[in-house]
């Protein structure tokens, strides 16, 4: 059988990397197997859902990666795939459960259900209200008067599901109240809509948050009230905060786009959240082939993890450093936005390849290396007043000068040779390394930290240098 399996995000908002953490399991599944990745869109809360959310889900699983075979802008044969497009097909499936009596429509009123529920805690206020069934059984139904479709549950028994993280979970039928189908309105709610589409989608393996355990049951007893036969499902751990709670943006960056703002690699998103739930062995780092031939729901664990941002900036960090995980050229491009964030628009490509190695051991985000590659473009570097204030005093005015003019007569412009021009100046001068090699750092590049001083000296160029450390002199001489 081949396998098919969805992501249905809701677009009341931006992708969220517990969403994210889902597409990512059911892609892997998809790709591992050659079978399908199926992308729908649960739109029928018309409150919430917008058509710009929709673009940014869509774009933020464009940015990771996560292609999708059947879906939205790209179609299929099991199409419409918004379930705003599809509300005919839920009414004829709720008349035909209302026809076979495994659905039935229910007038009770908000009034008389509140009324109920404030009997019941009067009572005793810890109780769970459970709708009584009041028209279950009945056909008298009034005209033109509003009502909700609900399930008629059966009493007895007990409704198993065969999970693929979590073995055998069952649930007493007696647990299940008679759930709402569809709103007086028209609309389906979750456990309707999203039988459905998986039925008619052919969906084989359902694999979403263990969060939604609890609406597995009650989707197992529609399909079966329908005759079709259910998916398999896959019940994921949770990703929390690191106090233990539902992780919300009290604790961190929930959003994809915030982290790509950010400057995190696509990979390194995917290597993060992958690990929530997902092993192999004590392998850490990932390339996406790697996953891809190793993913299986045999290494899914059922512990729920904490999000910890410090691990996440440091998979990010992995996955930059390392030319096999991100090569050049795709370093390149990545990097090229954030440098136009600092109106470093069209780098000269040729500076920015000789740059690149010197910074890519210390950047752990496309934002920080913009920020380490930064001086290399700009005639003069920024100065960060306070290295400024320390090391470019009346002291060392002269010390800059007279390093500008044995620099400038160095037959060669490379690291070492620059390096032991720098060296036999200072015998020759006198002057002491400590006073002369950091004051020439914030000269060249305006920071007290950077790359080897000698690598930014050839990188920058012969000009450049020495025009950077006579300016440095005017600036440590008040001039």
């Amino acid at each position: 059988m081949t396998v098919r399996v969805r992501f249905a995000p809701s677009p009341s908002g931006y992708l969220h990397i517990g969403g994210a953490r889902t597409a990512l399991f059911n892609w892997l599944w998809a790709r591992n197997t050659g079978g399908t990745f199926v992308l729908r869109v649960e739109d029928t809360d018309q409150e919430r859902s917008s058509l710009d959310s929709v673009s940014a889900i869509l774009d933020a699983m464009e940015w990771l990666g996560l292609d999708w075979d059947e879906g939205p802008v790209k179609g299929g044969p099991c199409g419409p795939y918004f379930q705003s497009e599809r509300r005919e097909r839920y009414r004829a499936v709720v008349d035909e459960m209302i026809g076979a009596g495994t659905a039935y429509r229910c007038y009770a009123t908000k009034e008389e259900l509140d009324a109920a529920r404030t009997e019941l805690k009067a009572k005793d206020p810890k109780a769970q209200f459970v709708y009584p069934g009041w028209w279950r059984d009945r056909r008298d139904w009034p005209t033109n008067a509003p009502y909700v479709v609900r399930f008629k549950s059966p009493r007895d028994g007990q409704t198993t599901v065969r999970d693929q993280v979590r073995g055998a979970v069952t649930t007493p039928n007696s647990q299940l109240q008679d759930f709402v189908l569809m709103r007086s309105d028209g609309y389906p709610l979750y456990n309707l809509s999203c039988v459905v589409d998986d039925h008619d989608m052919g969906i084989t393996l359902v694999a979403r948050g263990d969060d939604h355990l609890i609406n597995t049951a009650p989707q197992i007893l529609i399909h079966e009230a329908l005759g079709w036969t259910p998916p398999t499902f896959a019940h994921l751990p949770m990703m929390l905060s690191p106090k233990g709670e539902k992780l919300s943006k009290r604790h961190a960056a929930v959003a994809v786009q915030d982290y790509r703002a950010r400057g995190y690699s696509p990979m390194g998103v995917l290597n993060y959240l992958v690990r929530f739930g997902w092993s192999h062995g004590d392998q850490e780092v990932f390339s996406r082939s790697e996953l891809i031939g190793l993913f299986g729901w045999d290494h899914v664990g059922k512990s729920a993890g904490k999000f910890d941002e410090k691990k996440f900036l440091d998979v990010n960090f992995a996955h930059l450093k390392d030319e096999r995980l991100t090569d050049t050229e795709a370093y390149l491009a990545a990097v090229a936005p954030f440098l136009a964030r600092r109106g470093i628009v069209e780098p000269d490509p040729a500076l920015l390849r000789a740059a690149l190695p010197h910074i890519r051991e210390r950047a752990r985000t496309y934002e920080e290396a913009a920020f380490a590659l930064d001086y290399f473009f700009r005639e003069l570097p920024e100065i960060d007043p306070q290295a400024a204030a320390k090391f470019l005093t009346p002291a060392t005015g002269p010390i800059l000068d007279g390093l500008a003019v044995a620099l400038d007569a160095s037959a060669e412009w490379q690291a070492a040779a620059l390096e032991a021009r720098f060296r036999a100046w200072l015998e020759s001068s006198g002057h002491e390394l400590k006073l002369a090699a950091q004051p020439a750092r914030v000269a060249l590049t305006g920071r007290t930290a950077s790359p080897p001083l000698f690598d930014v000296m050839e990188v920058v160029g012969r000009a450049r240098t020495v025009r950077r450390l006579r300016h440095a002199a005017q600036t440590a001489a008040g001039g």
